[in-house]
């Protein structure tokens, strides 16, 4: 199979599974839809936090949800499977995926007027060092120009399989990328390394059992662990993990397809 068909493979098992791993633009379910109602009505801090990213992002979006609302902050996911990434590349998909994240990051500022805007970054980051430079450079002044501040955030570990072993470069480059993007006032870069370490295999990655996403247990991890770093930036107090770490969120169908237990 070549990568043409592989990429769109990979993107046709997304659509399938897109319910339970994710938003595609905003949050597909009528569960995410509900948690943003819910969000906006209950928010208490004025911080209005956008999620971006990938699949992994999406598996991690109910954690972060029931995280930041628990702490009065107020939500919107807008990851997204198969795609999400702001880098286009060479690849005629994820050149298209990209335009349709610049295109829905658009309309989320306009619909939604986040505070910040938190973009993890995606396994299709897929380009050159200076083509994810200037894209996370070009997310900063959107951000800035929206009046938000832009947190990068480092993917986890994850599993190199085939079908990323030709983006294996693009892939390790991309947290260096968005570090030096980060201007440090507005536009901040966390190394999510110092919570999951590099090795995906290793029991302190937690991923699933694809070696890629995380269940709940790694999900509850970064969204304490994100809590805590984006309060530190944003000037709130990130709720205790008793409050929300074993609420209804654990139940998202995202995890059934993913075989956690």
């Amino acid at each position: 199979m070549d990568l043409t068909s592989h990429l769109f493979a990979r993107l046709a098992l997304a659509v399938v599974a897109g319910a339970a791993l994710g938003g595609c633009g905003a949050a597909s379910s009528a569960d995410d839809r509900a948690g943003r109602a819910e969000s906006a009505a209950t928010s208490q801090t004025g911080v209005r936090v956008l999620w971006m990213g990938d699949s992994i992002a999406g598996a991690q979006a109910p954690a972060v949800r029931a995280a930041l609302e628990a702490a009065g902050v107020t939500v919107e996911n807008a990851t997204s499977d198969g795609g999400g990434n702001l880098v286009a590349g060479d690849h005629p998909v994820t050149t298209k995926a990209a335009r349709d994240t610049w295109k829905a990051l658009k309309e989320h500022i306009s619909s939604f007027r986040p505070t910040v805007i938190a973009y993890q970054i995606t396994t299709y980051d897929w380009g050159t060092a200076r083509e994810q430079l200037t894209a996370y450079r070009k997310l900063a002044r959107t951000a800035g120009d929206a009046g938000a501040r832009l947190v990068l955030v480092s993917a986890p570990p994850f599993k190199i399989d085939e079908f990323f072993q030709p983006h294996a470069a693009s892939i390790k480059s991309a947290p260096k990328m968005a570090a030096k993007a980060a201007d440090g006032t507005n536009a901040r870069f966390l190394d999510a390394s110092e919570l999951w370490g590099a090795d995906h295999a290793a029991a302190k990655a937690q991923r699933s059992k694809d070696g890629i996403h995380s269940c709940q247990q790694g999900s509850a991890a970064f969204a304490t662990w994100f809590a805590k770093r984006l309060g530190e930036l944003a000037g709130f107090t990130p709720a205790a993990p008793a409050e929300w770490a074993t609420g209804a969120w654990t139940g998202d169908d995202r995890f059934t397809k993913l075989g956690c237990s």
